[in-house]
C-alpha cells in the first residue's frame, strides 16, 4: 500500500452513518466509547474515535444492512456493558472465532456493529 502525506492508501478512512437524531446518536457512542463530535450544522455531526472520523448525516435515509463496522476493545464484558448503558442492544451474545472473540449490537438507529478482541 503507498501513502498520501499521512493518510494510507487502500485503508478505510471515513464512515458515515444516517441517524434521525443527531444528539442521540452523540450521546450513544459518547457514553459508549468515549468519542468526541464537531457539529457542521444542524444535520451533520462528525465524530472521532481518536483514530478515525466519521460522520453523522440526518438529511439521509436510514436503512440497515451495509458492512459491520468492527470495532477493537480490550475487555468485552465492560464494552458490552457500556452499550447496554448507552441505550444500545447486543444482538449477538460474545462468541469465539479463530484469532479471537466478539459480540454485536444496535446502535439506537438500528445499525449493526461488533466489538472484538484477541482470545
Amino acid at each position: 500500500m503507498s501513502e498520501i502525506g499521512s493518510i494510507r492508501d487502500c485503508t478505510i478512512n471515513y464512515i458515515e452513518l444516517n441517524v434521525a437524531d443527531i444528539s442521540r446518536s452523540k450521546a450513544f457512542y459518547g457514553s459508549a466509547f468515549g468519542w468526541t463530535f464537531t457539529d457542521f450544522g444542524p444535520d451533520y455531526c462528525e465524530f472521532s474515535d481518536g483514530n478515525m472520523k466519521g460522520g453523522f448525516n440526518a438529511t439521509g435515509e436510514i436503512s440497515s444492512g451495509g458492512p459491520l463496522v468492527v470495532l477493537y476493545g480490550k475487555d468485552l464484558d465492560a464494552n458490552a456493558s457500556r452499550i447496554a448503558n448507552a441505550g444500545g442492544v447486543i444482538s449477538k451474545p460474545v462468541f469465539e472465532f479463530p484469532g479471537g472473540r466478539r459480540f454485536q449490537f444496535t446502535d439506537p438507529d438500528g445499525y449493526e456493529l461488533a466489538v472484538w478482541c484477541e482470545n
